[in-house]
């Protein structure tokens, strides 16, 4: 069986859906005519996306907002002043702030799979965020009546039934977004931050069985964004013992922008567990040079010699795109990269014989 592979989910929104979004937040398109618009891109990317051979595809999360933000909308109960995520080359991210309880997903994802479902022929993967990024909206001063302990509750709650209703709802796989994991080791060194949102993460995932824990997979990777990075300066050393405690079948690693694969690769080898499979990533979506499928073969073989076959699988190190927003790469880029990325990993499972 060949050596699976597949993206990892946002692709850059068409001129047309990013002018559609702008005229939709000023009142000047009606709901009827940006849903027009949404669909088109939405079809148009999956069929780019199996254009490329990728035999796993995604939404390319056209309609999201942001990879980490779409459960929010529609929600009354926010502020704007959130914690602020700093990135390398100077500019953030914000999320928002609860400013009252109760708390609860204004967007279920399994809404986006099912717009998707009608556009593809192949199997469909869906991300969602993970619990530990939505805990970061709970206000560290607390709220009036609703307690920490009251709001996880309740986040745990719409967490678990995001998952649950992707693979009941037919996903070929669910992939928990956790960019936040690099991210809490830089914000406290100790990693007692880190630890916490294992554990609230694994509280979630405990909710599943062993058969469904086979379809559900993490990301990590450093933070991808208008090609900067939130935490590339964090020792992978310190993140992975613990990303490795959560309760999932799959891990989607980011790794050709590491500068010591073999490094990385020695200490997964190390931590994997039996029926486990590891993506390991050998694109760089932050890069505009696309690579070929023959440097994408020898990443393959390389990894191949530390993980084995029966575990590994390839991705791309992130989402091309996973703020609405974010033009920095160009959508002709994003699909060649993922072309070459299948291309490259069938040359590498020729080479193995697989």
């Amino acid at each position: 069986m060949p050596i699976p592979t597949e993206p990892i989910g946002s692709i850059p929104r068409p001129p047309q859906l990013l002018s559609a979004m702008a005229d939709h937040a000023a009142g000047q398109i009606s709901d009827e005519q940006f849903c027009a618009v949404q669909n088109a891109a939405l079809r148009e990317t999956i069929a780019r996306l199996e254009e490329t051979g990728s035999p796993v595809v995604t939404d390319g999360e056209q309609t999201k907002p942001s990879f980490a933000t779409y459960p929010l909308a529609g929600l009354e109960n926010l502020a704007a002043d959130g914690v602020v995520i700093p990135f390398a080359d100077g500019h953030t991210r914000q999320l928002p702030r609860l400013t009252s309880s109760p708390f609860h997903y204004g967007t279920h994802a399994v809404s986006y799979l099912k717009a998707a479902q009608p556009y593809a022929h192949r199997p469909l993967k869906q991300a969602v965020i993970s619990a530990s990024a939505l805990s970061l909206l709970y206000p560290v001063a607390g709220l009036p009546g609703y307690p920490q302990e009251a709001f996880l509750d309740d986040l745990l709650k719409e967490a678990e039934r995001d998952i649950r209703e992707c693979l009941d709802g037919g996903a070929a796989c669910v992939q928990v977004d956790f960019t936040e994991g690099r991210l809490a080791l830089k914000l406290d060194p100790s990693a007692q931050l880190l630890k916490s949102f294992i554990s609230l993460n694994n509280r979630v995932l405990d909710r599943f069985t062993s058969a469904e824990a086979r379809k559900i997979g993490v990301h990590t990777c450093p933070g991808g964004d208008r090609d900067s990075t939130h935490s590339a300066d964090v020792d992978y050393s310190a993140l992975l013992p613990l990303l490795f405690e959560l309760n999932v079948g799959r891990f989607y690693i980011q790794l050709a922008s590491e500068p010591d694969h073999k490094r990385v690769l020695a200490q997964i080898r190390e931590l994997l567990r039996p029926g486990q499979t590891v993506f390991v990533g050998v694109v760089d979506p932050i890069n505009q040079v696309v690579e070929t499928p023959e440097q994408v073969r020898d990443r393959v073989l390389e990894a191949a010699q530390f993980i084995p076959i029966e575990s590994l699988g390839t991705t791309d190190d992130c989402g091309f795109s996973p703020f609405a927003d974010d033009t920095s790469t160009s959508r002709d880029i994003a699909f060649a990269k993922i072309r070459n990325r299948v291309e490259g990993t069938e040359l590498a499972s020729i080479a193995l014989k697989v």
